[in-house]
C-alpha cells in the first residue's frame, strides 16, 4: 500500500532542513538539502508505519490532516 502525507520543511539557521510529518505525531527527520531531506522523510515515514503495524495500531491516512 502507498500512502501519501504532507510534509512540512523548516530550514535552519545552521543549514538544511528539518522535516516534519503532521499526521504522524513525533516523525521528524533532517536534511542537508532539500534532496536529501525529501529521501530522510520517505525512510522515516516507511519506519513509523512499520512501528505502527507491529503494535497492532491503525494507520493514518493523508485524507486526516
Amino acid at each position: 500500500m502507498q500512502y501519501n502525507y504532507k510534509l512540512l520543511f523548516q530550514k535552519e539557521p545552521e543549514g538544511g532542513y528539518t522535516v516534519f510529518v503532521p499526521v504522524l505525531p513525533g516523525c521528524i527527520t533532517y536534511g542537508y538539502d532539500i534532496d536529501e531531506a525529501i529521501i530522510m522523510s520517505q525512510e522515516a515515514i516507511e519506519l513509523y508505519i512499520e512501528e505502527l503495524k507491529d503494535h497492532g495500531e491503525p494507520v493514518p491516512s493523508d485524507s486526516s490532516t
